[in-house]
């Protein structure tokens, strides 16, 4: 199958992209509306339409609660003390913006893709091609990563377990889900996603409960928020450090407008699912947050493990246990959804010959099985690669993946703001979705988001994430350059 661009038939309308005065007639001729429109259909057939409302709108839910939340935000809070509820409600409030973006153009461009249509639309070519890669990038480390630190967990419980096996083991394991059907995958995230949204969710009522002193031997109030030096013990620096560190644990909740295209009703479901996440994404962040720093001290020992020590200053039988469940559900969340976007990611690159044509092929259960055995792949390479030099070329890849995720949201950004103006003028039924206060939210947004990569090169910590992330950039941007001299016009 040849690759279209599926956006433009759904529209009902031609949005002409603008062509280049040194382009080949055979390249103008490719870029033509009608074209790229009649290839739609192309472009869509084979694929699975299982995913339902249900599905969608917790896998955009879930897909914001990952592992970072359990365990990394003890990194924040220790650093920033109470006013890490700060970092992380300025954080969430770039994501929920970015999420309304995400909204209008999924209800409006339901798309295999998602975001890598958009942004080829918007901003051309190369764009396209560094978002399919950024992304298709950032979610092959996540599955490697998880790979490794999901059979960590296990460890846990079965200490005489060896750590490749179990990581071979679950590699496997998703790989199959994955192959199966679109089905099996949505229905696997959408327990894996109910098991966190309800650990997040007993969580704040029993932290609340106690805080209120409702709870057995609870005395209430939230003393720990200030009896320790202060709400902000280390000045603002921190705070505003920890919001640039927090960046990265939202990064999920985008999956949804790249699911929306193998679900019955798209825009519908679209526009709910991401609804959801800008309504809750908060509340399970900075509420649970606020719990954690409410019930411990800042600076307790124990606030590495955060929401594990929580459970013990509340008394919770077997907390640990429990704990370790919970990220055991978000590691394998992760891994799960970590093959299924960049698999579609990889897909919808390759029918626009960013990536091998090869690629594009689905098997008879409707899922592109090579893309998602690349991905796959690069699991395995990246495991060995941590066993057999994690100070060297692992390293790397945990350092570069994060700074590569704020790029991608600039993008997804900068997209909005300019398919936006053109809706407005040529089809402006299809806005079923509005980002708020348009432009200037949008560009508060992007300027926002570039002041933290700009930030990172001021934060000792953040570095060589930002060197890292800089140095892939710059090697996707001299793929794009083999890729226009030689390959596919």
């Amino acid at each position: 199958m040849r690759g279209g661009c599926p956006i433009l038939s759904v529209m009902g309308t031609d949005l002409p992209r603008r062509g280049r005065s040194h382009d080949t007639p055979e390249r103008n001729r490719a870029e033509d509306p009608s074209d790229r429109a009649n290839m739609t259909v192309e472009a869509t057939t084979g694929l699975r339409r299982t995913l339902t409302r249900r599905h969608l709108q917790m896998i955009a839910l879930g897909g914001v609660i990952g592992a970072g939340l359990f365990v990394g935000s003890g990194v924040v809070i220790r650093a920033a003390g109470p006013a890490a509820v700060i970092s992380f409600a300025l954080t969430g409030a770039l994501v929920v913006l970015v999420m309304r973006m995400l909204g209008e153009m999924a209800a409006a461009y339901p798309s295999i893709g998602g975001f890598y249509e958009y942004n080829r639309l918007a901003l051309g070519e190369l764009a396209g091609f560094l978002t399919g890669w950024m992304y298709w990038y950032f979610w092959v480390i996540v599955v490697a990563l998880e790979a490794v630190a999901g059979a960590r967990l296990i460890i846990y419980w079965f200490p005489g377990a060896t750590p490749w096996m179990l990581t071979l083991g679950l590699v496997l394991t998703f790989s199959l889900v994955n192959l199966l059907s679109v089905r099996s995958w949505g229905e696997s995230e959408y327990w894996f996603a109910s098991i966190k949204v309800a650990a997040i969710v007993v969580f704040l009522c029993v932290g609340l409960a106690f805080i209120l002193g409702l709870w057995p031997g609870a005395t209430g109030g939230i003393a720990n928020l200030t009896s320790h030096g202060g709400f902000m013990p280390n000045g603002i620096g921190p705070v505003l450090t920890g919001a640039v560190a927090a960046t990265g644990f939202y990064f999920g909740a985008e999956i949804v407008t790249v699911a929306a295209a193998e679900s019955a009703a798209p825009e519908a479901a679209v526009a709910a699912a991401t609804q959801s996440v800008i309504s809750r994404v908060l509340v399970f962040y900075v509420g649970s947050i606020f719990v954690v720093v409410a019930l411990l001290p800042w600076n307790d020992a124990g606030i590495t493990q955060p929401y594990v020590s929580a459970l013990r200053a509340l008394k919770v039988p077997a907390a640990a246990h429990i704990m370790n469940a919970v990220i055991l559900t978000a590691v394998l969340s992760a891994l799960n959804s970590g093959l299924f976007a960049s698999s579609r990611m990889l897909m919808a690159m390759a029918r626009h010959g960013d990536a091998p044509r090869a690629l594009a092929r689905l098997n008879s259960r409707g899922v592109p099985a090579y893309a998602i055995l690349v991905g796959t792949l690069f699991g395995y390479v990246a495991v060995v690669m941590n066993y057999v030099s994690p100070e060297h070329v692992f390293s790397f890849l945990v350092n570069s993946y994060g700074t590569v995720a704020i790029f991608v949201y600039v993008l997804i950004a900068a997209s909005e703001l300019r398919l936006r103006a053109r809706l407005e003028r040529e089809a402006p039924q299809r806005l079923r979705v509005r980002m708020w206060g348009y432009p200037y939210l949008t560009v508060l947004a992007i300027v926002s988001m570039l002041v933290i990569v700009v930030s990172m090169a001021f934060i000792p910590d953040q570095r060589l994430p930002l060197l890292f992330g800089l140095v892939s950039a710059v090697l996707m941007f001299l793929g794009y350059l083999a890729r226009r001299r030689f390959g596919p016009t």
